[in-house]
């Protein structure tokens, strides 16, 4: 694994730019009830993507939320599995055309289809650069666990086949590190996951990039940029449409982008469609940047001694059918003793 050397340095590429903008897009999110549900949804992206570089030169890297094609709802595997892109593909391809129009990074996540994992809904968010190539596509690492009332969710993430994942991509892509002429950039949809963000920036994470649908925990975020003295942003959902099957507010708004101290550089106003935008001074930052000063010698015995709640390769055994058959498989792999659920 790569790891930061020596004495608090990690691994960079050289800095294309001093300084840059970054663009977080607060938009629609609608479940497609079918193909042209999800074409609608594509073009309506494109479409922002548009009007981001309408007026004035444009944000150097521009970032979706969680599910700005597919939409998210209470599907089956099979039916989740006919929204799935495929990178690359036509709908990867209709976003890196644009990418390369405008000279841009854009970043978003999706349900992505991958025959080398047949049979896996994969929740991933990619990175396309400036010529319209993937820079980087990063696993969603871990679904929190019992937090959904009556379901669990059945997308595979890095966890549920790990030790398949290190077989084929190695020990260091579980933490990936996109290491580019804007920074070091990580991407995640993970929530509520403090070490791991502490990890990404332990290998040199300086940007860190989030994607939510239906709602987040501004702390979480905040923390996530404060404690590892990162920047940190935050592309969440807009207003439903009012045809979807959810009321409009539903988790909506909240898109912000958070400095190293863990305060707010620009957030939405509201809960409406909109682009918030920030300036990140990566050179004069990484100039001074150093990863977390952690003190591993006062916590590692108790780390050395914890047992997670959950196994990792859950879905190297079984693929849940749907969210409820999730929620029967999964709660049955507790390690930990039903008084302590």
């Amino acid at each position: 694994m790569t790891v930061p050397f020596p004495a608090g340095q990690y691994e960079t590429a050289p800095l294309a730019v001093d300084r840059w903008t970054l663009g977080v897009v607060q938009s629609q999110i609608h479940p497609a009830a079918d193909d042209a549900d999800q074409e609608q949804n594509l073009e309506h992206m494109l479409h922002l993507i548009d009007n981001a570089h309408h007026y004035g030169a444009g944000p150097d890297l521009l970032l979706f939320h969680e599910f700005p094609i597919s939409g998210w709802d209470t599907w089956t595997r099979e039916e989740a599995l006919r929204r799935c892109i495929e990178i690359p593909g036509p709908e990867f391809s209709a976003i890196a055309a644009k990418a390369k129009e405008y000279g841009t990074y854009i970043a978003f996540g999706a349900y992505v289809r991958d025959e080398d994992w047949p049979g896996h809904v994969l929740s991933l968010t990619t990175l396309v650069g400036p010529d319209g190539e993937v820079v980087a596509s990063h696993w969603k690492a871990r679904n929190v666990k019992g937090l959904f009332p009556g379901f669990e969710l059945f997308t595979t993430t890095i966890y549920d086949v790990l030790d398949e994942y290190v077989e084929r991509y190695g020990r260091d892509a579980v933490l990936p590190i996109a290491r580019t002429p804007l920074g070091n950039i990580t991407m995640s949809s993970t929530q509520h996951e403090p070490e791991l963000m502490r990890a990404l920036s332990i290998k040199g994470a300086e940007v860190v990039l989030r994607t939510a649908s239906g709602s987040f925990m501004e702390t979480d975020v905040a923390a996530t940029a404060m404690y590892n003295r990162v920047y940190c942003a935050i592309a969440n959902n807009a207003l439903l449409l009012k045809r979807g099957p959810y009321f409009q507010d539903t988790g909506a708004g909240g898109s912000a982008i958070y400095g190293p101290d863990g305060r707010v550089i620009a957030r939405a106003d509201d809960k409406f469609e909109t682009l918030v935008t920030a300036p990140i001074p990566i050179a004069d930052f990484r100039a001074r940047h150093l990863p977390p000063d952690v003190h591993w010698d006062l916590v590692s015995p108790v780390f050395d001694e914890y047992t997670s709640r959950f196994p990792p390769n859950l879905f190297t055994e079984y693929l849940p059918e749907s969210l409820d058959d999730a929620a029967e498989y999964v709660p049955r792999k507790s390690r930990w003793r039903p008084s302590d659920s």
